[in-house]
């Protein structure tokens, strides 16, 4: 951040208080004498699906308009902003990932509202802080969009008038407030269009499960880098970690799909310890449950449990192994036409039964596993799955028909993620229990005949994990 001396009169738009005024010669010789051209972007490889998406959304709602906004920049403290991502919908439906963009869906047509370029004809590329260019960057220019994105781009400016006139329209709310304020709300309505977005990225197309399968691969290698890195690991703790696998998500994606999770010892019976500020103590186990979030956005989320020492312990191999058949039951019940339900159900049935023959329950596994009692998820807590995408927790408008309460169908991805916790002070386990927390996460695909494991590179049983802790560290 450039550090500058306080102004001698208010800023511009744009600008910040301590920015200092800008004479109007300085202004006046900033704006000539600059080069300007169209780059030549090619076709990019969301345009087509995203077209068929577009019209099967308009499809939905014949006869009206369909207004996605991407969202703006988000406050981080005073005048810096959070690094800007797309809202899902938005860019599922438009491949664009620029801020401050609408996507209008009317009948057969489609235009994209866009922030583009800064003008040399205005101050704003040399002294704007969010848009101008040679404070944040180069922004696309509105026909390097269009060729890209295979859509007729306007300025953002054009949208409040477009909006105008009495076509129903429906906004997909809660992106932007400025949209939101330009169109009347009807919960009914839009609550409608934010669940047929959400249903309709259930199922993946042969591109988005690329995607997914890429983000999967490179999140591969995030562990295998914080691995390699252990005597650091071990020497400055779950911060360290949680840094060398941040490291190869900016390298071989946009970013991570959510706040690392690096809980070492007791901090793994935190379903979602995010503060990453403790030791990596021998002797324990870690919880690492991280996900690369690609270039078009789409996920993984991947959990393994390591012993610090590189091996089990007796104790933590026999948990270890109970959450391990938990997962596999789960995995194999992922089928086209079964519940949502059934991986979680395969998987807490192998961990209740397991609870009971430790002689943890207070009633058999059975009458345990009845949904009107389920004393068994003390120790399992929350649920096996969750579906996958553009966003880590993916479609959650859908209906509940269309997902929790729904069948699985081929090329959804979704979840399989068992865990065990026992916590330091529950006094129904036996001491040498209280403070492990084992948890493991794969990516599946469901396919025609069964699944497919979209992270199976990444080793999960115990003879795997202790050959490549063995192996993997520089």
């Amino acid at each position: 951040m450039s550090e500058q001396q306080s102004p001698t009169e208010a800023p511009d738009a744009g600008t910040e208080s301590h920015d200092p005024a800008v004479p109007e010669p300085y202004a006046a010789f900033m704006r000539t004498g600059w080069g300007d051209r169209e780059l030549d972007l090619p076709r990019h490889p969301v345009a087509d699906p995203a077209a068929r998406r577009r019209a099967a959304l308009a499809e939905a709602f014949p006869g009206e308009r369909l207004v996605l906004p991407a969202g703006g920049f988000k406050v981080r403290s005073n005048d810096t902003d959070y690094r800007f991502r797309s809202d899902t919908a938005h860019a599922y439906f438009s491949g664009n990932l620029t801020s401050d963009a609408v996507l209008v869906v009317e009948g057969g047509d489609a235009v994209l509202y866009a922030r583009p370029r800064s003008s040399r004809e205005t101050d704003e590329f040399f002294r704007d802080r969010q848009y101008g260019e040679l404070w944040a960057g180069r922004r696309p220019s509105l026909k390097e969009m269009g060729d890209s994105l295979g859509l007729e781009v306007r300025h953002v400016d054009d949208l409040a008038a477009a909006l105008a006139g009495g076509t129903k329209t429906r906004v997909h709310r809660g992106i932007s407030a400025g949209v939101d304020a330009l169109v009347d709300g009807d919960e009914s309505r839009d609550g409608d269009l934010a669940r047929v977005v959400s249903e309709m990225r259930l199922l993946k197309d042969d591109w988005e499960v690329a995607e997914l399968q890429a983000a999967c691969d490179a999140t591969t290698l995030g562990f295998a880098d914080s691995v390699a890195d252990w005597e650091n690991v071990l020497r400055h703790g779950e911060r360290w970690l949680e840094g060398t696998f941040f490291r190869r998500a900016r390298t071989m994606g946009n970013d991570l799909g959510y706040d690392s999770i690096v809980a070492g010892g007791a901090h793994a019976t935190t379903l979602h310890w995010t503060e990453n500020s403790g030791p990596i103590t021998p002797g324990e186990l870690v919880l690492l449950d991280m996900g690369v979030e690609g270039h078009n956005l789409y996920t993984a989320d991947v959990t393994r449990t390591l012993p610090v020492d590189g091996t089990f312990t007796p104790l933590q191999r026999e948990l270890y192994e109970v959450v391990l058949k938990a997962q596999q039951a789960g995995i194999d019940a992922v089928r086209p036409g079964v519940p949502f339900t059934a991986a979680h159900e395969a998987a807490m049935s192998v961990l209740a039964h397991a609870l009971d023959d430790m002689g943890l329950l207070p009633v058999p596994a059975e009458q345990a596993l009845d949904p009107d009692h389920r004393v068994y998820a003390r120790w399992t807590l929350h649920g096996t799955s969750h579906m996958l995408g553009m966003d880590v927790h993916d479609c959650g408008a859908a209906a509940p028909e269309a997902y929790a309460k729904g069948t699985l169908a081929e090329s959804m991805v979704l979840t399989v993620e068992p865990g065990l916790y026992f916590q330091t002070d529950d006094l129904l386990v036996p001491e040498e229990l209280r403070g492990i927390g084992i948890r493991i996460e794969d990516d599946i695909l469901v396919t025609a005949d069964g699944s497919a494991n979209l992270s199976a590179a990444l080793p999960r049983s115990v003879e795997g994990i202790e050959q490549w802790m063995a192996t993997g560290r520089l």
